[in-house]
């Protein structure tokens, strides 16, 4: 008679538990809550570049937050990569880890995510600023930031007080390249005589190098340069601050993210506007779409000025340049202006 209360306690116990069990899960399901797990591999600037990785780090961690998510193997990770030869084993590492939507921030991605997508089907990957045929669980993301760096032009050509501006890129690539080719247009829309200087630092991680091309050129006359050079960048921006600091007031065009606090010395602030690029944005939207097995694996995703996917923010322009922007974009969100890539 014990044994059979004893085996019967038990049986109670155990169904308890399936039950309590049972109830958590439908309690987690009616708060929304999600098992669903994303994580990046960054490019070589890092996620505190205060450019491209760190708006596409920024904007995972704010889907996080939105799905009651926490930093790690059950939410959301990044893997840093401080060169190239990082690329297979961060992403490797992230497959193992279970991550079920890995993105690669950054063209240099494209081989190893198109090498892993095919070994690992089952997982969703999305590749930025390249395009990768032919895998149906690549999501491939585009930005056509030929668009708003032509407005960055048109911002510098009505700023400038020499009929000289400036580019300085970090690799040369047809992904930075849009930005150059972009930024020449909208300067030679509002004034074809103004002379663009263009250089590239040859990597996205040496501000020292970005310091010396500005330099240059702000000695050779120039007054307003932009960069879509990464961590190196910042080099850009020491540059004309220590111009500026010295009585010749120069200016700089951000990229990527709002890069007004870049900008700021005593006595003043050097950043002009800055031609962002939603990359945050993109990993939010992918990120739940993939959550909601709405992933657009095999499709490109292009984000434009009409969808707010790029843009030229207002940081330091008077009114009278900010409204001829203004009237820029309009035109090119109409149509009435075609900006070419290439």
């Amino acid at each position: 008679m014990k044994k059979k209360a004893t085996a019967l306690l038990a049986a109670t116990l155990m169904l308890g538990t399936i039950l309590v069990g049972c109830g958590n899960k439908n309690s987690d399901s009616d708060k929304g809550g999600t098992k669903h797990t994303v994580a990046l591999v960054t490019d070589g600037g890092g996620i505190d570049d205060k450019s491209f990785n760190q708006s596409a780090w920024e904007g995972m961690k704010a889907w996080g937050k939105q799905h009651d998510l926490k930093k790690g193997v059950n939410g959301y990770n990044y893997a840093q990569s401080n060169s190239d030869s990082d690329f297979t084993p961060n992403v490797n590492k992230l497959v193992k880890a279970k991550y079920q939507t890995i993105f690669g921030i950054g063209y240099k991605l494209a081989p190893v995510i198109e090498k892993t997508s095919k070994q690992n089907p089952d997982t969703h990957f999305a590749i930025i600023d390249e395009v990768v045929k032919g895998r149906k669980n690549v999501a491939s993301v585009t930005f056509k930031t030929e668009q708003s760096s032509f407005l960055a032009g048109v911002a510098a050509a009505k700023t400038t007080k020499t009929n000289k501006v400036g580019f300085v890129g970090g690799i040369k690539s047809d992904v930075i390249t849009t930005f150059e080719k972009g930024f020449i247009q909208g300067v030679h829309a509002v004034n074809p005589k103004i002379s663009v200087d263009v250089k590239y630092v040859g990597s996205f991680t040496k501000a020292d190098v970005g310091n010396s091309l500005a330099s240059a050129m702000y000695n050779n006359g120039a007054d307003v340069i932009f960069h879509a050079a990464g961590g190196s960048g910042s080099g850009v921006f020491t540059a004309a601050k220590d111009k500026s600091k010295n009585g010749k007031k120069v200016w700089v065009i951000g990229v990527d993210q709002d890069q007004k606090a870049d900008g700021k010395y005593k006595g003043g602030n050097v950043t002009l506007a800055s031609a962002v690029k939603e990359v945050g944005n993109s990993v939010k939207d992918l990120a739940n779409k993939s959550m909601n097995d709405k992933f657009p694996g095999g499709k490109v995703v292009t984000y434009q000025l009409k969808d707010k996917g790029v843009d030229l923010i207002n940081d330091n322009m008077p009114e009278s340049t900010q409204k001829a922007v203004q009237q820029y974009k309009d035109k090119i969100i109409n149509g009435d202006i075609t900006v070419k890539a290439e």
